[in-house]
């Protein structure tokens, strides 16, 4: 049995956070009135306990887990607005990638048959094609892979959302960063126009005192990515505060190149052993007691690139290039928005 990687335990803490926040699967509805206006309420406090996770296990940047608190909050985020559960990945549990059909077989398969499919599905070494826990798309010129996806085989990709992180080296990677969203927005959106696009980036608090300069920068060009014609149909920026002494010291942030010439769809899980030992209870709630405190300060940020009308926008743009027929729950959810006292 090998041991379990900062990955699989972080996994572990994430599923319970979201689990704990929508008990059986049950969600509040996101959507509320203000002053006769719908406006979409992100769950803040979720998204803050998230980003506690790699902070506690002091992981890497290399070890993917730091953005990855940011992927599951929007595929909770996603899932509270009522879009099918199974159809938005990363999944809440494992595998995170699994196409429609085949939750579909498994609920319309025989109790024993099920049993044996999900058996060999859940296992840690991935089905090409089939199970992983990552996925690319195919572009209109490479494979990209996304971060949050809302995707089944009868209506192809419907939302796609790309994620950054940067908690330090701000003058060194901006640039980068930039650049390459701009290209994967061209490439997504040229070839799968109907689908939400967007992109966030988070940031650690301090770019403001390091880095007045690039964060007025990345405030106006994020911006303007959201406002092109071919670009992303939404954008946002989250400023995360925590304190000094929870910084990992790493000689390098760069993130893992892709791989352009991966096979469409679903991505294998690289190496990894095939039983990894279980994360202990107490472990589990030892860390969801002992989650370091980060905080969200949306004041910091431009209205336009805060993360309510960011969800709002991906949400309404998905809603909206669908028929009426499809996504009930999201749309009885939009049009059901509670009053706020």
């Amino acid at each position: 049995m090998a041991e379990p990687t900062a990955k699989d335990k972080a996994w572990v803490i994430f599923d319970r956070i979201i689990a704990d926040a929508s008990p059986r699967g049950i969600h509040t509805n996101p959507w509320r009135l203000v002053d006769d206006k719908r406006q979409y309420m992100p769950d803040i406090a979720i998204l803050e306990r998230l980003l506690g996770v790699p902070l506690y296990l002091k992981a890497t940047v290399r070890s993917g887990v730091r953005a990855l608190a940011i992927d599951v909050w929007l595929a909770y985020e996603l899932r509270r607005a009522g879009f099918e559960a199974d159809a938005v990945w990363p999944r809440a549990s494992h595998p995170r990638i699994l196409p429609v059909p085949i939750t579909s077989l498994l609920d319309a398969l025989p109790r024993a048959e099920r049993a044996k499919l999900l058996e060999r599905l859940t296992k840690k070494t991935a089905i090409p094609g089939v199970t992983s826990s990552s996925a690319s798309i195919l572009g209109k010129n490479y494979l990209k892979q996304v971060d949050v996806i809302m995707t089944d085989w009868a209506t192809g990709p419907e939302i796609l959302i790309s994620t950054k992180r940067m908690d330090s080296s701000y003058g060194k990677n901006a640039a980068n960063r930039i650049e390459e969203s701009y290209g994967d927005a061209k490439n997504l959106r040229l070839r799968h126009p109907m689908a939400a696009l967007g992109f966030l980036i988070a940031l650690r608090s301090d770019v403001k005192v390091k880095e007045p300069l690039i964060f007025d920068w990345l405030t106006d060009l994020v911006g303007k990515l959201g406002q092109e014609d071919d670009a992303y149909h939404a954008t946002s920026l989250l400023l995360m505060d925590y304190g000094d002494d929870l910084v990992v010291e790493e000689e390098d942030d760069d993130e893992e190149p892709e791989n352009p010439l991966a096979e469409v769809g679903a991505e294998p899980e690289p190496g990894g052993a095939e039983d990894v030992e279980e994360v202990p209870l107490y472990e589990i709630e030892a860390a969801l007691a002992g989650l370091p405190r980060v905080v969200i300060q949306e004041d910091l940020v431009e209205p336009h690139l805060r993360a309510s009308p960011f969800i709002a926008n991906i949400v309404n743009r998905a809603l909206d290039a669908t028929p009426i027929n499809l996504h009930k729950t999201a749309r009885a959810l939009r049009k059901n928005a509670a009053a706020v006292d």
